[in-house]
C-alpha cells in the first residue's frame, strides 16, 4: 500500500512511534536512498498532544542519554563533532566534513545563523513577547547553501514554527526527511524541550507539537529492530515534570556549562539549580561514570534523582 498524506495524532511519544512504525512495515512504498533501501510515508503529519510524554517507554528505544546530549549540543550552539560522538558514538561519523565539526549542527544555525550570527531563538521569544499572537516566529534551519555544494550531510530539518494561540505555545516542525526509527524519537524529544523552553521564556503554557516530514521512512536494516520495539506491546504514559515557571536561560547556561565540565573530566562544581535541571545534571554524571564502568558510582548517583520518570532509564544503563 502507497502511502501519502499520513496523519497520526496520540498523546505519547510510544503511542506516535508505534502507529508510524506499524505504518511503515505495511507500506509499500519503497525508495533506494544513499544509506540503502526503506519503506516510505510521503507528507505524514505526527500530532503529540502531550509535548512533555517526549521519551520512549520501550527497552529498545529509551534513548535518554544520547536525546539529552543532542539538545544540549544544540543548546550549547556548538557544532563539534567531538561533542555530540561522546553521546552518539558512530551515528555523526558520515556527517563530519573534516572530523572536527558536523556542519548541518542545528546549534549554530539557532544561535549563530548565516554571516551576520543572527540568534534566532532570541528573536523568536522577543518577537512573541512583543506580539504574542504572530505568524512570523520560524526558525530557520536548511539554508540554501545547503544544496549549493556536495556536502556530506545537510539538515533534516526546514523550519520551526511557534505560534502562541490562547495561552499556549504550539509548535510545527517541518523536515525534508526523517528516519522513523533512529531519528524521530531524538527529533521529538530535543525540539519538544525547545518548545517548552521558549513557553517558559514568555511566560506560556505548553501547547501541542507538530511534527511535518517530506518522507518518513524506515530503512529495511531496521525492519527487524522495528518488529521488536512493537512485539514490547504497551509502554506505560509517563511524562517529564514540567519546566519551572519564570525565565530558563539562566539554568541552561548553568547545565550546558556543566555538560562541558563533566565530559571533559575537568572537577564539577554544580551551582544551586532548581530540581528539575539538577536532575539532568545528575543525569549527566551517571552517563560519564557509566562510561568510564565505575558503576559503584552510577548507583550512589542514583539515589540524588529526585524525578521518578528516570528511574527506568538509569535501570537500563546499569545492566547493559
Amino acid at each position: 500500500m502507497k502511502m501519502i498524506g499520513c496523519m497520526f495524532r496520540e498523546d505519547t511519544l510510544d503511542d506516535l512511534m508505534s502507529r508510524v512504525l506499524g505504518a511503515l512495515l505495511n507500506a509499500d512504498s519503497h525508495v533506494e536512498a544513499s544509506r540503502g533501501r526503506a519503506t516510505e510515508i510521503f507528507g505524514a503529519t505526527l500530532i503529540l498532544n502531550n509535548p512533555r510524554a517526549r521519551l520512549s517507554r520501550s527497552e529498545s528505544k529509551g534513548k535518554l542519554f544520547s536525546a539529552l546530549g543532542e539538545l544540549l549540543w544544540y543548546l550549547s550552539g556548538d557544532i563539534k563533532f567531538e561533542f555530540i560522538r561522546y553521546y552518539v558514538g558512530k551515528a555523526y561519523d558520515d556527517e563530519t566534513e573534516d572530523q572536527e565539526t558536523v556542519r548541518s549542527g542545528y546549534g549554530r544555525r539557532l544561535f549563530r545563523h548565516g554571516e551576520t550570527n543572527i540568534d534566532q531563538i532570541a528573536n523568536v521569544i522577543e518577537l512573541l513577547k512583543q506580539k504574542p499572537s504572530s505568524r512570523r516566529a520560524v526558525i530557520q534551519i536548511f539554508d540554501a547553501s545547503d544544496i549549493d555544494g556536495a556536502y556530506k550531510s545537510v539538515p533534516c530539518t526546514c523550519t520551526l514554527q511557534f505560534v502562541n494561540r490562547d495561552g499556549k505555545l504550539n509548535m510545527l516542525v517541518n523536515m525534508r526527511s526523517n528516519d522513523a526509527f533512529l531519528g524521530l524519537p531524538h527529533d521529538v524529544f530535543a525540539f519538544t524541550m525547545l518548545q517548552e523552553i521558549i513557553a517558559r521564556s514568555i511566560g506560556a503554557e505548553l501547547g501541542i507539537y507538530q511534527h511535518c516530514v517530506g518522507s518518513l521512512h524506515l530503512y529495511d536494516d531496521h525492519r527487524e529492530k522495528a518488529i521488536t520495539y512493537l512485539g514490547e506491546g504497551y509502554f506505560n504514559k509517563v511524562s517529564m515534570d514540567p519546566m519551572p515557571d519564570g525565565d530558563p536561560w539562566r539554568d541552561i547556561k548553568n547545565v550546558v556549562e556543566f555538560e562541558r565540565i563533566i565530559r571533559t573530566k575537568e572537577v564539577p562544581v554544580l551551582e544551586e539549580l532548581p530540581r528539575y535541571w539538577a536532575d539532568l545534571c545528575t543525569l549527566l554524571q551517571i552517563f560519564r561514570a557509566w562510561r568510564d564502568s565505575n558503576f559503584e558510582e552510577c548507583t550512589r548517583l542514583r539515589s540524588l534523582i529526585s524525578s521518578p520518570v528516570y528511574r527506568v532509564f538509569i535501570e537500563d544503563k546499569l545492566t547493559h
